[in-house]
C-alpha cells in the first residue's frame, strides 16, 4: 500500500484532469487496448449529469461533487467525476448521461420528462440500487426531487436495446453500485427504531406519570384508571401532543378524591421531569434493541445485492459479449462524514454490511479473466486513516456549505463554486457527506488506472 500511496501522491493533476492520454507513472505512454467506448453503470459516484435539468441546472448542479470548471480557482476544481477522468485516460470524448430528467415536484421545478440520449452511455444515476428501482431521493420516497433512479439491472438492460442486445467487445464498462442499498437499508431501519422508540418513550413515560399522579388519591387504583382513560381521549385527538395529553391527565388526576393538590404546577413539576427522563430511557433502549436485532437482516440483505450484482456483470455483461468490465467495490461508507456522525454500533453495522456486500463481488467475480475487481474499499478506508500521502487535507468535513440558504438541497447535486465553505477546500475529500470532491474523484481516476495497468488492461 506505502508504493501505491507514493505512486498517486506523485502524479501529475494535469495527466487525468486533462484531455486524455496515459499517465506518464504508469510507464508505456501508449494504450495496451484500443477501447471504442466507455459504458457506465452505477449511481450518484459515477452519475455524468442525469439530473442536469430544471431547477438543478438553473442552481448550476448536476453531478454529486463540487460543479462547475473552476480550475481558475485551483485546478483540482475541475467538476468531474472519475468515470469522466476515465473516459479522458483512454482517450475518448467525455461521457454524456443515458437518461436525463426529474419526476418530482413541478412546482419547484422538479418535474422534467425522462429523456434519452442516443450515444450517451453514462448509465449511472444518483439513487440507483442494485435491482429495487426505489432509491434515496426517489418520489416514492415523499422527496420532492424526483430522483429517477433507475436500477442497474434497468440500466444495463436499456443499454443493450440501444446497441441491438450485444457489447462488441472493445468497450471498457465501468460497474461502481451498492452504496445506495446500504443507504436506503440504513435509513429504513433508522425510521423504523425511532419509531419503536417513541412508542416504548410514550408508553413509559404515561405508566410513570399516571403512576405518580394517582398516589396521592384516596383510592390509587381508581384513580389510575381515570387519568389512563383521559390520557387515551386526549391521544387520540388530532394534533395532540405530550403536552395536551399531559394536561389531560393532570386534570383527570386533581378531580380524583383527595388529590386536589396535584393541580399545582409546584406538585405535578416534577413528576413530569421524572416520567420524561423514564420515557427517554425506554425509548433510547427500545429503538437500540430494535436495531439490534434487525441489523443482521440488513446485512443479508446487501449480501444479496452483491450476489445480485454478480449476476448482472456474469450473464448480462460478459454473456452479452463485455471483455472488459471493471468493478469497483463499495468505499470505506463508515468514515464519510455521514457515516462518522453514527455511534459505533452503527458504524459496526455499516461497516458488516459493506464488507458483505464486497465479499460477495470478490468471491462471485475472482474467476472471471473479463472482470477487474478494484478494491476502492482499501484504498478509501487507507485515505481516512492516512491522508497526507495523498495530498488530502480534510478527509472528515464537506466541502460544500449544506446550509439551507446555501444549498437547498443539502446535497453535493447543487454545490458548486458558489456555496462553497470558506477556505481552500480543493484537497479535501469529501464534497457532501457520502460524495467526494473532484480531487477524490481523481485519486479514484487514477487508482482504478493502477488496477487496469496492473491487468494489462491499459
Amino acid at each position: 500500500m506505502r508504493h501505491t500511496k507514493l505512486a498517486l501522491a506523485a502524479m501529475t493533476l494535469a495527466v487525468l484532469a486533462g484531455c486524455g492520454g496515459t499517465d506518464p507513472a504508469a510507464g508505456d505512454q501508449t494504450t495496451k487496448v484500443k477501447y471504442s467506448a466507455q459504458v457506465s453503470f452505477g449511481d450518484s459516484l459515477s452519475d455524468v449529469g442525469s439530473y442536469a435539468v430544471g431547477t438543478v441546472a438553473a442552481l448550476k448542479g448536476g453531478k454529486f461533487t463540487i460543479n462547475g470548471n473552476n480550475t481558475s480557482v485551483n485546478e483540482t476544481l475541475t467538476g468531474k467525476n472519475w468515470t469522466e477522468l476515465t473516459a479522458a485516460q483512454i482517450g475518448l470524448a467525455a461521457p454524456c448521461a443515458a437518461v436525463t430528467g426529474l419526476d418530482g415536484n413541478a412546482a419547484q421545478g422538479f418535474s422534467v420528462p425522462a429523456t434519452p440520449h442516443a450515444g450517451c452511455y453514462g448509465y449511472a444515476m444518483g439513487g440507483s440500487r442494485v435491482t429495487n428501482p426505489i432509491g434515496p431521493s426517489h418520489k416514492a420516497t415523499g422527496s420532492a426531487l424526483g430522483a429517477l433512479t433507475y436500477p442497474v439491472v434497468t440500466q444495463i438492460a436499456n443499454h443493450l436495446k440501444a446497441v441491438g442486445g450485444k457489447f462488441k467487445g472493445d468497450e471498457l464498462v465501468l460497474v461502481m453500485a451498492g452504496g445506495n442499498d446500504a443507504l436506503f437499508q440504513l435509513g429504513a431501519l433508522s425510521s423504523a427504531a425511532t419509531t419503536a422508540g417513541t412508542t416504548a418513550g410514550n408508553t413509559a413515560y404515561l405508566t410513570s406519570l399516571i403512576g405518580q399522579l394517582a398516589a396521592g388519591a384516596t383510592n390509587p387504583v381508581t384513580a389510575a384508571g381515570a387519568i389512563g382513560a383521559a390520557a387515551q381521549t386526549a391521544a387520540a385527538q388530532s394534533g395532540a401532543t405530550q403536552t395536551t395529553i399531559t394536561q389531560a391527565a393532570v386534570g383527570a388526576a386533581a378531580v380524583q378524591p383527595g388529590n386536589s393538590a396535584v393541580a399545582s404546577p409546584a406538585v405535578y413539576g416534577p413528576m413530569v421531569t421524572k416520567a420524561t427522563a423514564a420515557g427517554t430511557a425506554a425509548g433510547q433502549k427500545a429503538g437500540a434493541d430494535y436495531a439490534t436485532a434487525h441489523g443482521p437482516e440488513l446485512v443479508a440483505a446487501m449480501g444479496q445485492a452483491g450476489t445480485e450484482l454478480v449476476a448482472l456483470v456474469k450473464n448480462q455483461l460478459i454473456a452479452n459479449g463485455a471483455n472488459y468490465v471493471v468493478v469497483n467495490n463499495l468505499p470505506d461508507v463508515a468514515t464519510t462524514p455521514s457515516g462518522r456522525t453514527k455511534d459505533a454500533s452503527t458504524q459496526a453495522l455499516i461497516n458488516a454490511m459493506v464488507n458483505a456486500f464486497n465479499s460477495a463481488l470478490s468471491t462471485g467475480l475472482a474467476s472471471e479473466p473479463k472482470v477487474l475487481v478494484v478494491d476502492v474499499f482499501a484504498v478509501s478506508h487507507d485515505q481516512a486513516t492516512n491522508p497526507g500521502p495523498y495530498g488530502l487535507t480534510n478527509v472528515s468535513e464537506t466541502a460544500c456549505d449544506l446550509s439551507t440558504t446555501k444549498n437547498p438541497l443539502g446535497s453535493s447535486l447543487v454545490c458548486n463554486a458558489s456555496n462553497l465553505k470558506t477556505g481552500d477546500v480543493s484537497h479535501w475529500s469529501f464534497a457532501d457527506d457520502v460524495h467526494p470532491t473532484p480531487y477524490n474523484n481523481l485519486l479514484l481516476a487514477r487508482y482504478v488506472s493502477k488496477a487496469m495497468v496492473t491487468k494489462g488492461w491499459l
